[in-house]
């Protein structure tokens, strides 16, 4: 996919600081860059990726609900996003912040410019791997106490049974019941059975990255994280909580909109289809995995014609998602 190809275009309106006023436009998003043209189609700003300081969520006295675009000490103003400012600012935010984790990035007279972004960016990526590294120590602990009170109960059981004993035991031998507890089986709690390990917690991890997830025609787009298993997609939000897990057996179609963009649709009779958005700056890695684990489900729309490894023609435009 050339750099010069939008992953994703919206209109809004841009304020031109020369004329100190709001252009109404596109901004569009390229592999590599973030533009903005006017109505007529002429670019008015172009901004690399990799020289972008600062992508935030803003108001002001002159808009509300922007996004600003902080680029060697000058704010880009976008305002009237449509769908709305959240879809459009997690898409930005997360093609940006890939963009200084990835190895690749601009030539050596951009490295002092992107420097104090991409450290700050590889502190956030640090953070949350320790998260997750704490919450699977978290999780293996629970599994751990989990097994000592199985192993406490079968211990309360024993005590019971060997205290019913020692009871026979001492009872006086004129006791009319004494013999009652040998001729009959002894009588003790049911062992619980040890609880099985989630066959989904053990299959292996084919692959994991970061996304923003859209559900069917909804416009919220929201941080999330794709993950690949042998026998399953799954889409987990911002808080790694499961959103929709798609078995092998229950996707129907993956459209390849562009080697960043798909979408995932199960369908139904008699109700909507089920369907995802998943837009990522590490979906190249995913399709020619997704084309080996789901054969004849993929179809590759027109844009997805510079997508390398997938080993298919793409194909034209089969309507709209």
């Amino acid at each position: 996919m050339s750099d010069s190809v939008p992953i994703h275009s919206w209109p809004c309106s841009y304020y031109l600081e020369s004329r100190r006023r709001w252009i109404p436009g596109k901004l569009s998003l390229t592999p590599s860059s973030i533009q903005f043209r006017d109505e007529s189609g002429r670019l008015l700003l172009r901004s690399r990726l990799s020289g972008i300081d600062a992508v935030r969520k803003e108001s002001s006295h002159f808009i509300f609900s922007s996004v600003t675009v902080l680029e060697k000490g000058t704010k880009h103003w976008f305002g009237s996003l449509i769908p709305n400012r959240n879809a459009v600012f997690n898409v930005l935010e997360h093609f940006w912040r890939e963009r200084l984790l990835s190895n690749g990035g601009a030539g050596a007279g951009a490295a002092p410019e992107r420097s104090k972004g991409k450290e700050l960016a590889g502190m956030l990526e640090g953070s949350r791997k320790s998260l997750e590294g704490t919450a699977r120590v978290l999780q293996f602990q629970g599994e751990q106490f989990d097994s000592i009170l199985c192993g406490l109960q079968r211990i309360e059981g024993d005590m019971d049974a060997a205290d019913r004993l020692l009871t026979e035991l001492e009872s006086p031998s004129w006791w009319p019941f004494s013999g009652k507890l040998w001729k009959t089986p002894l009588e003790s709690k049911p062992k619980e059975a040890s609880p099985r390990p989630d066959p989904e917690k053990r299959e292996a991890i084919l692959l994991r990255i970061p996304a923003v997830v859209t559900r069917g025609t909804d416009p919220e787009a929201e941080p999330g994280t794709i993950t690949l298993l042998p026998s399953a997609l799954e889409i987990r939000d911002g808080r790694s909580r499961l959103v929709r897990r798609f078995a092998s057996r229950d996707v129907d179609e993956i459209r390849v909109h562009n080697p960043y963009e798909i979408r995932v649709r199960q369908r139904f009779l008699g109700k909507p289809d089920d369907s995802y958005r998943l837009l990522s700056a590490g979906m190249p890695r995913l399709v020619p995995i997704l084309e080996s684990r789901f054969p004849g489900k993929l179809e590759f729309l027109e844009d997805a014609a510079g997508l390398a490894g997938t080993g298919k023609r793409p194909r034209g435009d089969l309507g709209a998602a």
